[in-house]
């Protein structure tokens, strides 16, 4: 199934309007009650198209197009979708403040147990979680950007101060989303040989290989200048344990599912930036939490945020640190994956983690993401593309998006009920929290669009892209077909009829993240086409060849200066220039318009000598 990011969108958008917007209203309806990261999600779908993509740009209402009006009709004309927005984003900043006036990162009801009768207490429903400060950190931004241009368009007093309210709540809780990642990142110092997490990872290392002191070794030897930077540079909201200066000593860094217990206040000239709380996660990296903060990070460094100037000082600051953190987290997981000479220990599936005992397909899709945000940033070579394509590959298989279901499928378990992660130190609190992940179809299909805008290699990009559209059509069947989420997301029931029945009417995770997704492929065709060195010399030869006929096409016909012929041979003329501006960089296009001027130079060529011919006779 062809991936169509403008028509799909608009599919999408037409479906969040009818089922969010009563009347130009925002409802945000009362099912399983508050969670500030349902609440994001929700609002991005909006927000994050509107401010990546120009044609679906919703801020300057004499600029909004057509088709993106006609979308929108159940929220209103052009100039009250704008108003609507703000109304909406107003509601979510209070909705989302707690008792002390400070903003609330609760995951509330995505917060599970294993025994679904046991009660999540109120406190643990209030608890801060990375995806909500990663959600909000790229709902901030572009509420921001949406907000500096609309405030230009519209001369109402009462919509101007609304705008302005709602710029300081977001500024505000901007602030307060990053100090929450600053306060969750982890680096977790172990023993390699006296430990359970180190013998973990000396095996997921070695691969059955290296023995223990040959990993440990070559461990030093990679991530010695990581560990320096760690021990040296990074110090905002975290206390690095001391065996991290220990070269005998292994460690894991990225970020736990909230603020870690051993987390510092984060301090802005001597004080603490805004109310801070004290943690409860234990100071241990997830990898999906790792990953989701990754995403909401790289949002600070857009050339949209650079451009609009969308941070003051203060998170000019914090945005600093949390990019370091950026950097050495994709360094260090990119090093860990690829680790070694020969095979990569990235694609012996499924991944081990070091902490827990759990292996799943979708701790491997993890680490390939986190390999791919390195791949992306250091441009990487065309082998080490090519092999992490081929992870993806073997992990849609795996998890039978583009396989058959067999009998008592595991498999089935990454969609529905999804991959199950303990909370380690919710407990103190209450029962053992969970966080339940099933957006591995949608994850997968982000970074394989990724994946093969950044391939610069004809055959790794084009097998990416058969990858991209049949996870597409998998993600595209499980729209729910009817009811209060119909047309959204998520219906796994639709592609595996053995799933178990979904409870909830829909899913804003995954809605969200296929709204990524089309945004990615926004952005995938928006770059220009891989250059193909073969098609290049051929449309060069053809270009060359071209020229050559239309020279000498202009010495041997006489042409009269209105005639038909004159205007032919300007015409030729015309393409032919554009096929010259166009050889370098859409070969294939100028192959093609050089190909119609040979065709049309040797109808010429065949009329002027049939024209001789009867001047003979």
């Amino acid at each position: 199934m062809e991936i169509k990011p403008r028509a799909h969108l608009l599919q999408i958008w037409e479906a969040i309007a009818r089922h969010s917007f009563d009347d130009g209203r925002w409802v945000w309806g009362d099912w399983g009650g508050h969670s500030s990261v349902a609440d994001a999600e929700r609002l991005l779908c909006l927000m994050y198209p509107a401010t990546e993509i120009p044609e679906f740009r919703l801020d300057e209402p004499d600029t909004t197009q057509k088709d993106v009006q006609r979308t929108l009709r159940q929220v209103g004309g052009r100039t009250e979708i704008p108003t609507a927005l703000v109304a909406a984003l107003t509601e979510f900043m209070h909705r989302h403040t707690a008792a002390d006036g400070s903003p609330s990162f609760a995951g509330g009801y995505y917060f599970g147990t294993e025994d679904p009768d046991t009660e999540v207490t109120q406190e643990q429903r209030d608890l801060g979680v990375v995806d909500s400060f990663s959600m909000s950190v790229t709902l901030c931004l572009a509420t921001l950007g949406f907000l500096d241009k609309y405030k230009d368009t519209t001369v109402r007093s009462e919509v101007r101060q609304a705008v302005d309210e709602l710029k300081q709540a977001t500024s505000e809780r901007l602030t307060a989303a990053m100090v929450g990642l600053l306060r969750s990142f982890t680096v977790n110092v172990f023993d390699a040989d006296d430990s359970t997490q180190g013998r973990r990872l000396a095996r997921t290392l070695g691969q059955r290989r290296l023995s223990e002191r040959a990993v440990l070794q070559q461990f030093q030897e990679t991530f010695a200048g990581l560990r320096a930077t760690i021990a040296d540079r990074i110090t905002l909201g975290i206390d690095v344990a001391d065996g991290l200066g220990d070269p005998s000593m292994m460690f894991e860094c990225g970020w736990a599912w909230g603020v870690a217990s051993d987390a510092p206040p984060v301090l802005g000239g001597g004080q603490p930036i805004g109310i801070q709380s004290d943690g409860v996660a234990d100071p241990v990296p997830h990898l999906y939490f790792t990953v989701v903060a990754l995403d909401g990070i790289q949002d600070l460094s857009s050339d949209r945020t650079l451009a609009l100037g969308l941070l003051n000082e203060e998170q000019q600051t914090l945005a600093e640190a949390l990019r370091l953190r950026w950097t050495v987290t994709r360094e260090y997981w990119s090093g860990i994956a690829r680790f070694g000479a020969d095979r990569w220990p990235l694609e012996d599936i499924p991944w081990r983690v070091t902490n827990q005992k759990l292996e799943s397909e979708y701790f491997s899709l993890s680490v390939a993401s986190l390999v791919v945000h390195d791949l992306v940033r250091s441009r990487a070579g065309d082998e080490e593309l090519a092999r992490t394509a081929e992870v993806l590959w073997r992990l849609a298989e795996r998890g039978r998006i583009n396989s058959p279901v067999t009998r008592n499928d595991s498999a089935l378990e990454l969609h529905s009920p999804g991959v199950i992660l303990p909370l380690e130190g919710s407990e103190k609190l209450g029962p053992l929290l969970q966080w339940t992940v099933t957006d591995f179809s949608a994850h997968l299909l982000k970074r394989t669009v990724q994946l093969a805008a950044f391939s610069r290699n004809v055959g790794t990009q084009n097998r990416l892209l058969e990858l991209a559209e049949a996870t597409f059509e998998h993600l595209w069947q499980r729209r729910i077909e009817d009811g209060d989420g119909a047309d959204l997301w998520d219906d796994v029931q639709a592609v595996f009829p053995v799933a178990p029945k979904r409870e909830e009417p829909l899913s804003w995770s995954m809605t969200e993240r296929l709204t990524e997704c089309m945004v990615a492929a926004y952005n995938f065709y928006a770059r220009e086409p891989v250059r193909s060195p073969q098609l290049g010399t051929y449309a060069t030869s053809l270009l060359s060849e071209a020229t050559h006929r239309f020279g000498k096409e202009q010495m041997q016909s006489v042409v009269a200066t209105d005639s038909d012929l004159a205007k032919s041979l300007r015409m030729i003329e015309i393409r032919l220039r554009r096929a010259r501006e166009l050889v370098r960089r859409q070969p294939g296009t100028a192959s093609a318009l050089a190909m119609s001027v040979l065709v049309e130079l040797d109808t010429l060529a065949q009329a002027r000598g049939a024209a001789a011919g009867e001047v003979r006779r």
